[in-house]
């Protein structure tokens, strides 16, 4: 069994190799990952409470440009949409030095 987390520990992501351009341009606008990652778990818990995804998602959802222009026709545009003003900031949850001893 994992190590349960607890308030103010750390966590790693690792993105894919193969992760959809899409996907790895949403990370790269974000000024706060972590603040915007906690946003999407919040509205999941609000929508289904706490529960496993593993259980209920595909491994393989086949995520596409396609998807990621919302199906409306619209087409997906690479690269990020934030200001650049924010280019250098680097928020102090988002790296310490647990995080970049686990990544070497």
């Amino acid at each position: 069994m994992k190590k349960q987390k607890k308030p103010g520990d750390n966590i790693s992501l690792k993105t894919k190799k193969n992760e959809s351009p899409a996907i790895i341009d949403w990370i790269n606008s974000q000024t706060n990952l972590m603040d915007s990652i906690r946003y999407l778990v919040e509205n999941e818990i609000k929508a289904n409470g706490v529960r496993n995804l593993q259980q209920h998602v595909p491994a393989d959802r086949g995520f596409s440009l396609e998807d990621a222009a919302g199906g409306q026709g619209n087409s997906y545009q690479e690269g990020p949409k934030h200001s650049p003003e924010y280019e250098d900031v680097i928020d102090e949850e988002e790296i310490d030095e647990e995080d970049i001893e686990s990544w070497t």
